[in-house]
């Protein structure tokens, strides 16, 4: 597996983003065209068309939600442990005064960047965006989902 960095830490899973989406995709492009192209049955195709987008809508949202609203969950467990292993301290005050998107960054760092750019973090403002490309020693997490 390559080392993992700031250019390639998204994740893909292929049944889902390179097979059922797709699929989707184009019989939604089917129907659409086939709304023009058989008049006779239009209001068929009309029907099939808006099924195969909610299909589409719920399998995307679906798997969104929960999948992320879990990994969130975890990130922010796993920085509070990491917080309190570094610091001996509780993380409560501090979790408050992040964004998530900063909290994730961290993730990806190691305790010596942490530490630094846990305080840019918290008194510059720096994004979680700007944490990821601050980071010189990138900690690979290959279990996200």
């Amino acid at each position: 597996m390559k080392q993992q960095n700031y250019h390639n830490h998204r994740k893909f899973y292929p049944p889902h983003h390179f097979i059922y989406l797709p699929l989707l995709i184009l019989l939604e492009v089917f129907g659409i065209y086939k709304i023009w192209d058989d008049p006779v049955n239009k209001l068929t195709w009309i029907l099939f068309s808006i099924v195969i987008f909610l299909f589409f809508y719920l399998a995307f949202m679906t798997r969104q939600h929960y999948a992320l609203g879990l990994q969130n969950r975890m990130v922010i467990l796993e920085f509070k442990q990491r917080y309190f292993e570094i610091f001996s301290l509780r993380s409560d005050e501090i979790v408050e005064k992040l964004k998530f998107d900063q909290i994730a960054a961290l993730r990806f760092t190691y305790d010596d960047e942490f530490k630094e750019l846990l305080y840019k973090a918290l008194h510059e403002n720096i994004s979680g965006d700007e944490i990821k490309k601050s980071i010189k020693n990138w900690r690979a997490d290959q279990l996200r989902i």
